[in-house]
């Protein structure tokens, strides 16, 4: 035991069975940073009551646990959260009462609201983990979030791949010296938090049955406050206690497991206890820990879309308002025995009461503070306006309506953009088809202003590094002279995935048999064992936690390579590629990024479950992805070469009928590049465009062979190989001003990709201006093709659809 106690302020616990150093410093810092939290969310709430911001959710109740969780994250570790963790986040040190005001205002400024640039809803938190040109900053010097989404229980998935890097970095030698600024020896913690009402989700139990099975260093909480929105635990949960229901995946003696700590939410001491033994094991032992923080309130509610008072009766409500955790931490600090000198316990009410008063006045500041700086770029672009609609009124005094508008943009209460912009477009309105200088000023005023305001909520869909898809030149495949043996498909694929093993030590491939036996169609046959079980891997049969995955392991500097068995089991991922993956770097605005690519394969094959083609649900869903579609195994392994030198995310999707298919294969293996963006014309013709992609290529070849026979008919055919993006050079445009005729064909349903090819086609490339006839779309039926060839066949494009089809565009029928 330190005896020193009165010279630094220390208080050492060793009655309770750990070690940890307590200070009176520590201890008020901690108050007020609790109450300055709950200050911010009482006021929070109160600015979008008066209208300033359009919705607000926050962490009240949840402040003493997040302060706990605070002092065991370490410079490295990862958060993957959850919208209650503010005083989580001002505790380590990541954001600001300004910053929080300033993404509830929805302020578009970096500098001002660094998670989103006003992109994110409030309480979305993350932190930048790339320099203003994409490139990645050194992030095992500083404390990271993973930027957080609305869906609930999304949040998990990722984090399997966050804590999962640890475990890489640690076993795989090889990346010590190469990837530093990712992991320290992959001693970095994963942690991650969830509402009680969110382990309802599918979700959760996936993750923690694959964090079980993988044994990674993560740290789960689960702040438990008895509700979900208005929905109490009984409706939730088929026990009472959620330790009780996850109490199956305990580890003991014999069998892998987590670990499982239950403690109350109110109980400063307690809490941190348990936060460093989870560190502990979490840590040193990779074993993955869930902390159910109980007893736990929300004084405000949900949100600011309902009041709790109409869903939790008055014995509830009375319950809250006595066991608040700040209140009994306020309780608490009363009752403890200081024990130096320093801090007389008469004086402690005193002083925790002038905590409770500058906390406050703190906050108002702040949001004040906030809100000035949110204004004040909007009143400059107000008073512009008025400028010129003033000169505008004083040119057209008889058009009335102009000094209307000109004192709505003087209301002192109009504090949007918005507002703004649609003033001034309607004013143009009225003097539509006049001609003055004044009138043209305020146009190419507007047309600057809304460029950048364009760029403020539209741009980083897609990445803007050196290493974007923008860069992409197509690399060709080199083959010797007069090959005459050709291979099957998934040999091309196998050689070159070998091949892109030895190029990027940091390359891994996992996913539904992909290990031991190499994939269902053996493109990895044999890898595994040349490479190890940790480059190459088998998952469990959980397609959103292997996306989740490669999510998480992409964000920390790994360069994955995960795949879906079938297209249609894509499915069962596509809500975490859409809400977290496609939109990662938009809505960080370019301050994260997941370079992970997906791989999976479809088309052709028969069943109702195995045959779909749901692209114009993927490519709608998808926009933040690259979306490619090679029609063979070199095309497509010439994306998995392009793909890994850059750092966009993307799904490659191979033909399943392809496999067996010969192919040359090239001498370049790894190096050869297919071009991201660009099509292909494979077939020149003057009669007709044909644009497709995928399997259905080959069955379009071989219509076209069959028409220059019977008719002369030259068709013109342009294989896609990427649907996003979309014919970057307009080469589709440029055939149609040959041929004068268009035909789309495609194994979507009705209106599916091809009504996305139409719209790229005759509106964005204008294509509709060097048509001759109606454009005609050869689509699969509106149903998912049935069990069987003649299923396929009666379901699907055939090869005698086309021909009809051509006919009859041509009048030979």
């Amino acid at each position: 035991m330190n005896k020193n106690n009165n010279k630094n302020r220390s208080i050492y616990y060793d009655e309770i069975g750990f070690s940890f150093q307590f200070s009176q410093k520590m201890i008020l810092n901690d108050y007020k940073l609790a109450i300055i939290s709950r200050e911010t969310s009482i006021l929070g709430r109160k600015e979008v009551l008066n209208g300033r911001a359009k919705f607000g959710i926050f962490g009240d109740g949840k402040e003493i646990p997040q302060l706990a969780m605070a002092k065991v994250f370490k410079n490295g570790d990862f958060r993957s959260g959850y919208y209650r963790d503010q005083t989580f986040m001002m505790a380590i040190g990541v954001l600001t009462v300004k910053n929080f005001f300033s993404q509830l205002y929805a302020h578009s400024d970096l500098e001002a609201e660094p998670v989103s640039s006003g992109r994110m809803m409030p309480s979305h938190f993350g932190t930048r983990l790339l320099n203003k040109d994409g490139s990645w900053i050194n992030i095992i010097n500083k404390k990271n979030s993973s930027a957080d989404i609305s869906s609930t229980a999304a949040q998990m998935p990722r984090l399997l791949g966050l804590a999962q890097a640890s475990k890489i970095y640690k076993n795989l030698n090889i990346l010590k010296k190469t990837h530093k600024k990712f992991s320290n020896n992959g001693n970095e913690v994963a942690f991650g938090t969830i509402g009680n009402a969110s382990i309802s989700e599918g979700l959760f139990w996936e993750t923690v049955n694959a964090a079980s099975v993988l044994q990674i260093p993560i740290i789960l909480s689960i702040w438990d406050d008895e509700y979900g929105i208005s929905v109490s635990n009984k409706y939730q949960f088929s026990k009472k206690n959620i330790s009780d229901i996850l109490s199956g995946f305990q580890r003991n003696n014999k069998e892998n497991g987590i670990e499982i700590f239950r403690v109350n939410g109110s109980n400063y001491i307690d809490l941190i206890k348990t936060y460093i033994q989870a560190d502990k094991i979490a840590r040193e032992e990779h074993v993955p820990v869930i902390i159910h923080i109980t007893d736990l309130t929300q004084p405000q509610g949900h949100s600011t879309s309902s009041s709790h008072e109409r869903y939790k009766s008055k014995k509830r409500l009375e319950w809250e308002k006595n066991n608040d955790g700040i209140k009994k931490f306020k309780e608490w600090i009363l009752n403890f025995r200081f024990k130096t000198d320093q801090l007389h316990n008469n004086n402690i009410k005193d002083i925790l009461n002038k905590i409770d008063f500058e906390a406050k006045e703190y906050v108002h500041h702040e949001q004040k503070m906030a809100w000035i700086d949110f204004q004040n770029p909007i009143k400059k672009i107000k008073n512009e306006a008025i400028t010129f609609l003033q000169k505008i009124q004083l040119t057209y005094p008889y058009k009335t309506k102009i000094k209307t508008y000109v004192q709505k943009l003087q209301n002192k209460n109009l504090y949007t953009k918005k507002s703004i912009f649609s003033i001034v477009r309607r004013s143009l309105y009225l003097i539509y088809e006049e001609d003055t200088y004044q009138k043209n000023c305020l146009i190419k005023w507007l047309k600057k202003k809304y460029k950048i305001e364009q760029d403020n909520y539209s741009s980083h869909l897609y990445s803007i590094s050196e290493q974007s898809r923008l860069t992409s030149t197509e690399v060709f495949p080199i083959y010797k002279e007069n090959i005459k043996n050709k291979v099957d498909g998934r040999i091309v694929l196998r050689e070159n995935f070998d091949k892109l093993l030895e190029l990027y030590p940091d390359l891994l491939i996992f996913g539904e048999d992909v290990g031991k036996i190499g994939d269902v169609n053996q493109g990895l046959e044999g890898l595994q064992k040349k490479y190890g079980e940790i480059r190459i891997f088998d998952t469990g049969i959980r397609e959103s936690t292997i996306v989740g995955q490669g999510i998480g392991l992409a964000m920390r500097g790994l360069r994955p390579i995960v795949e879906i068995q079938y297209i249609d089991y894509l499915l069962y991922a596509l809500q975490i590629m859409s809400d977290d993956l496609a939109c990662l770097q938009y809505r960080t605005k370019g301050g994260q990024k997941s370079p992970v690519i997906i791989r999976t394969r479809g088309h052709r094959l028969e069943g109702i479950w195995h045959s779909g083609s749901p692209m114009g649900g993927i490519i709608n869903y998808l926009r933040g992805l690259l979306v490619l579609v090679p029609r063979n195994m070199v095309k497509a392994a010439g994306f998995y070469n392009n793909l890994l030198d850059r750092d966009d995310p993307a799904l490659v999707i191979e033909c399943l009928n392809g496999y067996r298919i010969k192919e040359k294969l090239p001498e370049n293996l790894g190096y050869f590049k297919t071009p991201i963006g660009i099509v292909e014309i494979t077939r020149k013709g003057k009669d007709i465009t044909i644009v497709t992609y995928g399997s259905t290529w080959r069955i379009v070849h071989e219509a076209a062979e069959k028409l220059f026979k019977i008719k002369n008919i030259e068709l013109e055919i342009i294989d896609l190989q990427s649907l996003l993006p979309f014919d970057i050079k307009k080469d589709i445009k440029k055939s149609l001003k040959k041929t004068n005729r268009l035909v789309i064909i495609d194994e979507d349903v009705p209106g599916g990709a091809s009504a996305y090819i139409l719209q790229k086609i005759l509106e964005e490339q204008n294509g509709y201006y060097y048509l001759d006839s109606p454009p005609v779309t050869i689509t699969a039926k509106e149903h998912r093709p049935p069990y069987g060839s003649d299923g396929d066949y009666f379901s699907k494009p055939s090869v005698e659809n086309i021909i009809e089809k051509i006919l009859q565009i041509m009048q030979f029928n």
